[in-house]
C-alpha cells in the first residue's frame, strides 16, 4: 500500500470519527499561583469541536485521493 493510500485512509477514518464524536476534549495543566514552595495548580478541560462540513469534506477527499491513487 503506497504513502497516498494510506494518507487517503487516514483521511476518511478522521472525517469520521469526526461526524461520530463531534470533536475531541483535552486536559491543560497550569500553575495558577506559587508561593515560595506552596503551589496552586490548576487543571481546565477545553474541548474542540469539529465542524460537520470538515468531517465531509475530509471523507470526499480521502474517497477521490484514493480512487485517483487506484487509477495509475
Amino acid at each position: 500500500m503506497g504513502a497516498i493510500r494510506i494518507f487517503a485512509v487516514i483521511l476518511i477514518v478522521a472525517g469520521v470519527l469526526g461526524l461520530v464524536y463531534g470533536g475531541f476534549s483535552y486536559t491543560e495543566k497550569d500553575t495558577a499561583a506559587k508561593l515560595g514552595p506552596i503551589e496552586l495548580k490548576v487543571e481546565q478541560t477545553k474541548r474542540v469541536n469539529v465542524p460537520v462540513w470538515a468531517g465531509v469534506a475530509a471523507i470526499a477527499v480521502g474517497g477521490l485521493v484514493l480512487l485517483g491513487a487506484g487509477r495509475k
